[in-house]
């Protein structure tokens, strides 16, 4: 083999476990450097991870975030007949839920997983895995979201992210082209969170050690009717987001002393890997994954190597 041709080869080996280990990166927007009540509309590409869930006779019904090619994570109580969802519709690299969105794809789904004893929102477990099919394509617009470990903390008063298509406020739906929104919201510890449910002795709700929430004691800003399922995410100090909540409940939307309430990702570790055992979980095998990768480029490369000297 002349130098000339074994050149391609080893580029080739390279770029391809480059790809291959960029292609799978997740919680990292290509095209970003760095409804929703009282929030402001996304900026194209911004969260390449969010879905929108529609059925076929009642239009936008919940949000969701892309894990893997072939799985999305969402809230349970979005599908109230796992068994059926032959109504299901699921656009991935959309922006707008009324305009033109030029990078979009369509799948329908597979099946749907719930924790076993899943009941109703207030009873926790509200977590769904959703099986695309076909599977999605990555591009700068279609892109996972990164998991936690189990061990991952997200600290009272963390300033995180949420984003969908619900309502603007309490009984208003978005309008116009409808463009994803997203608001900023601090992570509330689970004791303050239980404190502010308590304030209205009409309206106690239990915040049980699976959830999680985040949004202000005024209120004001607050995800709402048509985000479930959605996710709620921090960046973390390397640049990665990180999915820390799927959109479950509140009472009303943005009020005082009711703030959003979350299914706490961390606490389905187990129930999301044994059913999708190639998800990767950031700060352990997402780098794992992709030293695989490289130990594959390794592999290659030597591989080639040793044909050089026959």
């Amino acid at each position: 083999m002349s130098p000339k041709s074994t050149f391609p080869a080893i580029f080739w080996c390279v770029a391809a476990g480059v790809v291959a280990c960029y292609a799978q990166e997740c919680g990292r927007p290509p095209l970003m450097e760095n409804r929703i009540v009282g929030g402001a509309d996304s900026e194209d590409g911004a969260w390449p991870w969010q879905v929108d869930i529609q059925t076929t006779s009642g239009g936008h019904a919940c949000g969701g975030s892309i894990i893997t090619e072939s799985w999305v994570l969402s809230a349970a109580h979005c599908f109230p007949n796992p068994s059926d969802v032959s109504s299901v519709i699921i656009y991935a690299g959309r922006r707008q839920l009324n305009g033109f969105n030029p990078h979009q794809s369509t799948h329908r789904v597979v099946q749907v997983v719930v924790p076993s004893g899943y009941t109703e929102p207030h009873s926790g477990s509200d977590v769904a895995l959703v099986q695309l099919t076909p599977p999605v394509t990555w591009s700068d617009h279609i892109r996972p979201i990164c998991l936690p470990a189990s061990s991952t903390l997200f600290p009272s008063g963390m300033t995180c992210s949420v984003t969908g298509w619900g309502n603007i406020r309490e009984d208003v739906p978005l309008s116009g082209v409808g463009t994803l929104q997203e608001v900023q919201v601090p992570i509330i510890s689970q004791a303050s969170c239980q404190s502010m449910y308590q304030v209205n002795p009409a309206e106690q709700v239990d915040i049980l050690s699976d959830m999680i929430c985040a949004g202000y004691q005024a209120g004001g800003k607050d995800s709402c009717q048509g985000d479930s399922g959605g996710p709620l995410m921090c960046q973390m100090v390397n640049g990665t987001w990180v999915q820390a909540g799927v959109v479950s409940f509140g009472l009303g939307c943005a009020q005082s002393n009711q703030p959003g309430v979350y299914a706490r990702v961390t606490s389905f570790t187990s129930f999301i890997t044994n059913t999708v055992p190639e998800v990767r979980l950031y700060g352990r095998a997402q780098r794992h994954w992709c030293g695989t990768t490289a130990a594959a480029v390794v592999t290659c490369l030597s591989a080639l190597l040793v044909w050089l000297h026959n």
